[in-house]
């Protein structure tokens, strides 16, 4: 299977540093550094990622 990466809007930073590429995997959702694609990704379920996901955006920004 070919993996479709997305790079996230919310990538940026100063020099780009932060930046995110999310990528539907056959059994979940992987995610990877965008600037070092040959470097792996984190596998998480769907239900990992959507409880990820809840958590950040119920975390106060600092």
């Amino acid at each position: 299977m070919i993996v479709q990466w997305r790079k996230s809007t919310h990538s940026g930073g100063v020099n780009d540093q932060h930046c995110v590429e999310l990528g539907r995997l056959p059994r979940g959702i992987g995610i990877r550094d965008s600037k070092n694609t040959s470097g792996g990704h984190l596998h998480l379920s769907v239900a990992e990622f959507s409880s990820l996901v809840n958590r950040i955006k119920e975390t106060p920004e600092r």
